[in-house]
């Protein structure tokens, strides 16, 4: 039974049709890249005539199969800590060095990891149905990471496909970009999308508030309600930040206290500009009077911080550092 949001399957089919090794999924994060390569992959390696017209019948032995991460046909190249995460299975030598705690889960894709899907790239294939491999988030891959799989891209074995998905694109390497074709994803319609997270519990409101706050993605609504960003949350962060209380986003990643301190700061500025609001709703936004370049240079500085928030010396030090830089920006005078 065909799962998929409405706006994906319209992408899944098109896609299907295409010919080619090897295909890059790009745009902003929260719009399904993840999600629309799983469905690509499904297909081509789905039992049915019908996949490769219709996508993935989804009750086959090979959709059973990938549901629950164990395919033959089908590698996975994603960072440790992402692997740990969807719930796929680490090799037994990565396991076995996080279970003996002889070192953390990667937030790379490892070049061990590119050496084994290479060498799975170049095995027979098990039920005959040709083999996938897919690299989520792509961006992940490091120098030598990404001309290992170079390499493979421009002399492909004949029965592989490649799905490379991005929230990145530009951070990837123009040669890795040439040889794959490349599709920008859609972005949802906003009455598809709020009827879409009402099927996944939350209320018209919420659904259409929320959406708001995340920049008009669903799947970053779906994340953000994991990490308790409720519309309580966002319509009291504004405030929180202006008396740079860091206890408030104790509990985020250093990544998502930058996106939301970068919707915040966006906000401040169309409120100078008294355009509408993108992410806020106007009551949430205090009454503040800084000038157009704070913001500008505040909002440039949160971008650079954006770059290392994966890897951040002292997490702890570093929310705190956000959190008192919000508070000097807010209260000082234009």
């Amino acid at each position: 039974m065909n799962t998929l949001a409405p706006w994906i399957e319209k992408q899944t089919v098109p896609l299907l049709s295409q010919q080619g090794h090897a295909w890059l999924l790009q745009g902003p994060s929260g719009l399904g890249q993840y999600t629309l390569a799983t469905a690509l992959v499904s297909a081509w390696l789905c039992d049915s005539e019908l996949a490769l017209s219709q996508g993935a019948c989804g009750q086959c032995g090979s959709c059973h199969a990938l549901s629950v991460h164990t395919h033959a046909d089908l590698f996975v190249l994603m960072p440790e800590t992402i692997l740990l995460e969807l719930g796929w299975p680490l090799s037994e030598k990565a396991q076995s060095e996080i279970d003996n705690k002889t070192r953390k889960p990667s937030k790379e894709i490892r070049i061990d990891a590119m050496r084994d899907a290479i060498e799975f790239s170049q095995r027979t294939n098990a039920r005959g149905r040709g083999k996938a491999v897919l690299v989520f988030p792509a961006e992940r891959m490091n120098h030598v990471t990404a001309n290992a799989l170079l390499k493979t891209l421009e002399e492909p074995p004949g029965d592989v496909k490649f799905v490379l998905a991005t929230e990145a694109a530009h951070q990837l390497l123009p040669t890795i970009r040439s040889r794959c074709l490349i599709h920008t994803m859609v972005w949802p319609l906003s009455s598809e999308a709020v009827s879409w997270l009402e099927l996944q519990g939350l209320s018209v409101d919420d659904a259409a508030s929320q959406l708001k706050a995340a920049g008009g993605r669903p799947e970053q609504v779906l994340k953000q309600q994991e990490l308790g960003q409720t519309m309580q949350w966002w319509s009291k962060f504004p405030r929180a930040m202006m008396a740079g209380d860091a206890t408030f986003c104790s509990d985020l990643p250093a990544s998502e206290v930058i996106d939301a301190l970068q919707k915040l700061c966006h906000d401040l500025l169309m409120a100078q500009t008294t355009m509408q609001l993108r992410y806020f709703n106007d009551t949430d936004l205090p009454a503040v009077k800084v000038s157009q370049a704070q913001l500008t240079a505040w909002f440039k500085r949160l971008s650079q911080a954006a770059r290392t928030s994966e890897h951040p010396f002292n997490a702890g030090l570093m929310l705190e550092a956000l959190c008192t830089e919000a508070r000097e920006v807010m209260n000082s005078a234009a």
